[in-house]
């Protein structure tokens, strides 16, 4: 905590104001990045589902990018604290209902559908991890790799996305 301070101006005394414990401090700056990565990955609801997919995924690939370091040790720790697995855990939720909405707007998505595109999140992790420490890929193999897998997730469930089928 003491060098935390150090890099951030600030004496002790007052980081642990705001931060009374390293968890706390730990939890709080999780947290924030999950608000940026939401922020950055946002879709652009006027756009077709597809587009809103591609820029998302996009996003959240030069994120990742960005934070290499950061983001596999937040992969390795997932299972082993509990902060981080919750706050994977509400992400990877909130975004696979984002997928989920602009896939079925204004209907729930069928069982089977659902069940893919929270599967399809769990599968993006292992590839970008992989990404990560193999660098063999550039980001746009990635990421048509991820969309190819969607979209065979979605037709391995019964759906037909054509409107993701269009923009790959």
């Amino acid at each position: 905590m003491a060098a935390i301070a150090r890099e951030a101006g600030i004496s002790k005394a007052l980081l642990y104001h705001y931060f009374p414990s390293k968890r706390d401090y730990f939890v709080a700056t999780l947290q924030q990045g999950a608000e940026e990565l939401q922020r950055r990955t946002a879709a652009d609801p006027t756009l077709p589902p597809a587009e809103q997919l591609i820029h998302s995924l996009e996003a959240f690939l030069a994120w990742i990018d960005e934070n290499a370091e950061a983001y596999t040790k937040l992969m390795q720790s997932a299972n082993s604290v509990a902060e981080v697995h919750e706050v994977i855990a509400v992400v990877r939720e909130q975004t696979a209902q984002r997928v989920l909405d602009a896939l079925f707007p204004g209907r729930a998505a069928p069982p089977k559908a659902r069940a893919a595109v929270r599967g399809w999140f769990w599968f993006m992790d292992g590839v970008c991890v992989d990404w990560i420490e193999q660098r063999d890929l550039d980001r746009n193999a990635v990421r048509d790799l991820l969309l190819g897998t969607l979209i065979g997730a979605l037709v391995a469930a019964g759906e037909s996305p054509e409107a993701l089928t269009a923009a790959s």
